[in-house]
């Protein structure tokens, strides 16, 4: 049986007393890919924050390999396998596509990136470029590439496909596929579902900070905007 990377069981939790999320479960589990999407502010970037120790838990628990995480400060995730990719702030302005690329390692090699500068180019001609000069889909390429690049087992990314444009988010969702092959597990936030059907073994559909639905296997596209529109 394939083992379960990540197990997050009954979360809660937001901003202060404000509970945003109730009572969230899914796992994870290796060389699969879960996709959560949902209409805008029905918690879907606020779970991910929980997950990932940016917020705190007014409920439940995280386990990364059955290790409780909950209570590890967020900026320990890379330590523990962990590459995340933010909705926001999710490059350094001031510093060049190289650095931002290369901040978090003893060394400025750039190899570990030859992978996705074959699939986005535009990314190693800007390498000596700032990177608050890149337009919107640009940076969230750089995040992406960054992420996916990481020695990490799982990779979460929140709306890694906002303001990219339509060609790069079909190799985005050819990368994560062929991650997937290589064992590693990937928890996805986009509203996307085209996207997120291109690579998901499971989506789980989130409406006012509760899990309302989840499938599995391909072919969820209408069932699952039916459920949106509802």
């Amino acid at each position: 049986m394939t083992e379960k990377v990540l197990e997050v069981d009954n979360v809660s939790g937001g901003y202060g007393d404000l509970k945003v999320v109730k009572e969230i479960s899914l796992d994870v589990y290796e060389g699969s890919a879960n996709g959560v999407t949902g209409r805008n502010g029905v918690g879907k970037t606020t779970f991910l924050k929980l997950i990932c120790g940016a917020l705190p838990l007014l409920g439940g628990h995280v386990r990364l390999y059955g290790r409780i995480i909950n209570r590890l400060p967020s900026h320990s995730l890379f330590q523990l396998g962990i590459s995340y990719a933010p909705q926001e702030s999710i490059v350094f302005d001031g510093l060049t596509v190289q650095e931002n690329l290369t901040l978090h390692y003893s060394s400025s090699n750039l190899d570990r990136y030859t992978y996705v500068f074959k699939k986005f180019p535009r990314l190693k001609d800007r390498l000596q470029q700032k990177a608050g000069t890149l337009s919107g889909g640009e940076k969230k390429l750089l995040s992406f590439s960054r992420a996916v690049s990481e020695p990490t087992n799982l990779v979460i990314l929140d709306e890694p496909t906002e303001g990219v444009q339509s060609d790069n988010i079909i190799l985005m969702a050819q990368v994560i596929n062929e991650e997937k092959v290589k064992g590693r597990s990937f928890l996805i936030v986009d509203q996307n579902i085209t996207f997120l059907e291109a690579f998901s073994d499971r989506v789980h559909l989130f409406d006012h900070g509760e899990q309302t639905y989840h499938t599995d296997g391909p072919n969820f596209r209408n069932d699952i905007e039916k459920r949106i529109l509802i």
